[in-house]
């Protein structure tokens, strides 16, 4: 691979070439000090240490050994802007990081750049030292440059040796006096220009406080807001953020981009509709869809403009999600549907859920180098050309969960890709802190993944996923948890009652789902730890053993006679009146709430507790109801299949959800099916 390098220390060395910018190094406010591993990294790790040779007989293969030292303090101080920081006398500091490390593989395979230059100004003495990595993760040093006083440095790097992974990075080295970074910028060769105009959509549901600081912190980031035409809030909420303290404040900052649409509570899928479809009413180039309880990288909003505007192809290009309450973890990297379970699954078995770039840097962890084709983009921030939506319609109206996957899955038989992109990122509230399995969320979870292998699994019957459906009931029926499969069974109803229906269902089945709840005791949550009886066994446990999980081999057997002892044992009558035990939610496994005839259940977000209590005769209706619905499923699988298959074009259609729209948005805020460029 060819490289040049050129220092500029006066006037700018005479180029005829023009250069745009692809991505800007960036560092972090002074108030978000927690994620500055994120931005730059102070520790002496230098990349993993592959073998050599691999010997193919060993029975497993050498693990890659890391190159690392501690992490220094970082001082506020240094940071002196969000483009500008000082490197100390002798550190030295590297910017192979999550969010200013370059993504070279995925430029390479998308988009139609197939060279870039790095672009460094500096001042101060010291030197400028520029990496690459490949798809394992193995480091190689590229090229170098001393510096001293204010001086431009440029680094021009080819992008073919990065087939299937790998980044471009830079560390500085300050020499005896402190080395200033101004700015750094990753450019490709050409003339800058106007990219495509965003509409940028936020659905919030009573997360006022959220939505104010994600607008504030969007006003205060005037570049991010630079092509997006309108911002979009669509409020679904009884909450209105339109009346909440600071609201007037941060849409006079917006200088007129504000608009919001109120509208009844259609779920996410209703909100992120009503972004596409306002996206392609007022002749945007894309739809930007952002989640409500986010805190956004603002920069993201300008990488994912820039790399969809260069895509080889209309690409839906999406964010990554951080954890909100531990910054430093990314709690996903890119996301697949494993087609034979019809299930969301990582794309290769070395990549992990919840990485903590505190523990373990860029450069330290391999996997995270090798490119990551992903079937999907989750809607926490998510950026679809409008050519798209209007090709393959909006979102199905499922409420929630599936439908960002199911659109992913959707465009991609269309032949429109979808790139996770690094260095694009929001924070957001992970899944450690929810089990939307259990509850209400356990009908949309039921029924949209149904629909989505209906419409789109390449097995016959769906491969695994009707009979992981009907496991799932039985684990929530012998765990106590009858109203979550009572909603488990009034999702298999309505799936059976095929799609013309779904629309209908919008607005009106989250109601009847809490309605029904309100009858169960293991959705009655309460906050006070003392509301409950304490706990008792009338028998010690055997052996003083408490509950083990059966093993694989017994697995089946186990779960039969337990099924069947929970159908014919008596309830103890002691345990109506106490609970026998008190199961952290963290204990709360199927294998373990099974043993018990009444405990009291913690929920996953630590506000409260609810009273499981067994019931042999709920368990009976509720499992012939599960076996009879499972059944008339299997035998009809190949006809509704056909059925959602052919009405997903009508409703998904821009006319379906216009009637939907109209029907539940308060007057004034188009609700009125209108005319459209389209």
């Amino acid at each position: 691979m060819s490289v040049a390098m050129k220092t500029e220390t006066g006037p700018a060395v005479a180029d005829a070439r023009t250069w745009r910018t692809l991505q800007r190094v960036i560092l972090p406010a002074q108030s978000q000090m927690d994620t500055a591993p994120l931005y730059l990294d102070t520790g002496s790790a230098t990349g993993v240490q592959l073998p050599t040779a691999v010997d193919e007989g060993r029975a497993e293969r050498p693990r890659p050994k890391t190159v690392s030292g501690p992490l220094k303090e970082v001082h506020v101080e240094d940071f002196l802007s969000r483009f500008s920081t000082s490197v100390r006398s002798g550190d030295r500091v590297s910017f192979g990081t999550y969010f200013n490390a370059f993504p070279a593989s995925y430029w390479r395979r998308w988009t139609t750049v197939d060279a870039i230059r790095l672009s460094v100004r500096t001042t101060g003495p010291g030197a400028v030292i520029v990496y690459k990595s490949n798809a394992r993760g193995a480091l190689q040093r590229v090229d170098s440059a001393r510096v001293d006083g204010t001086v431009t440095s440029t680094f021009e790097l080819s992008l073919k040796p990065f087939g299937d992974g790998g980044w471009y990075w830079f560390d500085l080295v300050a020499g005896s006096e402190e080395l200033v970074l101004e700015e750094a910028q990753w450019q490709a060769e050409g003339a800058a220009r106007n990219p495509g105009s965003v509409t940028l959509e936020i659905t919030t549901l009573n997360k006022t406080e959220f939505c104010i600081n994600n607008l504030r912190l969007l006003a205060e980031n005037p570049d991010a807001l630079e092509h997006v035409r309108e911002l979009i809030l669509v409020d679904q909420g009884t909450e209105k953020v339109a009346d909440a303290d600071g609201f007037d404040e941060v849409a006079a900052l917006l200088a007129g981009k504000l608009r919001v649409i109120n509208q009844d509570n259609l779920g996410g899928s209703g909100g992120f509709a009503r972004g596409m479809y306002e996206a392609t009413r007022n002749g945007s180039d894309y739809a930007l869809l952002m989640d409500d309880d986010v805190v956004v990288e603002p920069e993201s909003i300008i990488r994912l403009l820039t790399f969809a505007d260069l895509c080889k192809k209309p690409t839906i290009v999406g964010g990554h999600m951080f954890d909100l309450y531990n910054r430093t973890v990314l709690h996903t990297f890119g996301e697949i549907v494993n087609p034979y379970r019809f299930q969301p699954d990582l794309p290769n078995e070395n990549s992990t859920l919840g990485h903590d770039f505190l523990a373990a840097n860029l450069r330290q962890t391999g996997w995270l180098h090798r490119r990551c084709d992903v079937d999907y983009n989750g809607w926490w921030m998510c950026l679809i050309p409008t050519v798209v939506i209007r090709e393959i319609g909006l979102s199905l109206p499922v409420f929630i969960k599936w439908d960002d996957a199911e659109y992913g899955l959707r465009a991609k038989a269309a032949g429109y890709p979808t790139v996770s992109l690094p260095g694009a990122a929001v924070w957001h509230v992970s899944w450690i802190d929810k089990d939307d399995l259990v509850g209400w969320q356990a009908y949309f979870h039921a029924r949209n993944r149904l629909i989505a292998a209906l419409v789109h699994s390449p097995y016959s019957y769906g491969g695994k996923v009707v009979r992981e459906s009907a496991y799932f009931d039985v684990k929530h029926l012998i765990s106590m948890q009858y109203a979550t499969a009572r909603g488990r069974n009034m999702a298999l109803k309505d799936l059976l009652a095929g799609p013309d229906q779904l629309h209908d269902l919008l607005p009106a089945k989250l109601p009847a789902i809490r309605s029904m709840m309100a009858e169960y005791p293991d959705s009655q949550v309460n906050s006070d730890p003392d509301f409950f009886p304490a706990p008792r066994m009338d028998k010690p446990p055997r052996h003083g053993h408490g509950v083990s999980r059966p093993s694989y081999a017994t697995l089946i057997p186990w779960a039969a006679k337990t099924v069947v002892n929970q159908l014919t044992k008596p309830v103890a009558a002691s345990s109506r009146q106490r609970p026998q035990a008190n199961i952290a939610h963290q204990d709360n496994k199927w294998w373990r709430l099974s043993q018990y005839d009444s405990a009291v259940v913690s929920n996953a977000e630590g506000t409260g507790a609810s009273w499981y209590q067994r019931d042999p005769r709920q368990l009976r209706l509720m499992l012939a109801e599960s076996a009879r619905l499972h059944a008339a499923l299997l035998r009809d699988w190949h006809k509704l299949s056909a059925q959602y298959k052919d009405a997903l074009g009508r409703i998904t259609s821009f006319e379906a959800w216009e009637q939907t729209f109209a029907a539940h948005s308060e007057q004034g805020d188009g609700a009125e099916a209108g005319k459209q460029t389209r």
